[in-house]
């Protein structure tokens, strides 16, 4: 199974719908909140054969940035940079993403995270 996962700054949930309709086969389940955790959505969508898990947590990292996460063997993106770059044209706002090397555990204190926003695409330390 292939995960990807973007980091959006000041997330609209509208333009975050209108952005998996468009890249996904078909939007299934709608976000909506799941269960008693505030700030927790989840949805599902088809792209190709298979089944792809949507996961947003609201405020993941500060209070400004929303990590949405998507789970399944198929997917519109083969990175997390491709996937960011994809919905930084849609969302019009900063997009972040891991550049692909941090492992759970590794110490993040220096780890270069992609940054897309108007100023164009850099690897910047996220604080």
């Amino acid at each position: 199974m292939q995960d990807l996962e973007i980091y959006v700054r000041d997330l609209e949930p509208a333009r975050l719908t209108a952005w998996l309709e468009i890249n996904f086969d078909q939007l299934l389940v709608p976000l909506t909140p799941f269960g008693n955790k505030p700030g927790l959505y989840k949805g599902e969508g088809r792209y190709g054969d298979g089944l792809v898990r949507i996961t947003v947590y609201a405020e993941a990292f500060g209070k400004r940035f929303s990590s949405v996460l998507l789970e399944g063997e198929d997917l519109p993106w083969n990175t997390d940079l491709d996937c960011a770059r994809s919905a930084w044209r849609a969302l019009d706002t900063e997009i972040r993403c891991s550049q692909g090397e941090w492992q759970e555990g590794d110490p993040v204190e220096e780890e270069k995270w992609w940054r897309l926003d108007d100023r164009g695409e850099k690897l910047v330390v996220w604080n």
